[in-house]
């Protein structure tokens, strides 16, 4: 069975994300073992400069590179990334599972991801160019995934 990682900065702390999660957790089991991965995120001060940002988001990326293993296909969400329809997302998953057991989704803190974790990243999507909070993308990722593996069954879910 695919493992399905999901790596990001922070902590969820509403409650109805955290239950949409569950949900979506509890949906894949069917389909792939899921483990969701978070790292602490830093504290962004009120002014910052290019430098600043840079050393958060490098932060963030030296916590999340222990986490990262060598035998998974690892794939950054990230606004400079390329979009894809839900057809096209769920046919490369299937495509990445008929050579790798593990895939890991990156999403970063509120500044981005880091330039090292971007650069180990085989492939960056994004699901717009309008701006979410990153906690909220988790729930949007994972009802993406869930309805490629519902794609790739043939099973029928709300279009």
């Amino acid at each position: 069975m695919l493992t399905i990682n999901i790596l990001c900065v922070g902590k969820i702390k509403e409650n109805y994300l955290k239950e949409a999660i569950n949900e979506y957790s509890k949906r894949l089991s069917k389909y792939c073992n899921l483990n969701i991965i978070e790292v602490s995120d830093e504290r962004v001060p009120d002014k910052t400069s290019e430098a600043i940002i840079k050393n958060i988001k490098d932060k963030e990326a030296d916590k999340m590179l222990a986490y990262l293993k060598k035998n998974t296909y690892c794939i950054s969400l990230d606004l400079k990334g390329k979009q894809v329809t839900s057809e096209e997302f769920a046919k490369r998953i299937e495509q990445i599972s008929n050579t790798n057991s593990s895939i890991t989704f990156i999403i970063g803190g509120t500044l981005g991801i880091g330039e090292e974790i971007l650069n180990t990243s085989k492939e960056k999507i994004c699901f717009s160019k309008m701006t979410f909070p990153h906690q909220l993308i988790r729930v949007f990722l994972l009802e993406q995934i869930f309805r490629a593996f519902k794609i790739c069954n043939n099973e029928t879910y709300h279009r």
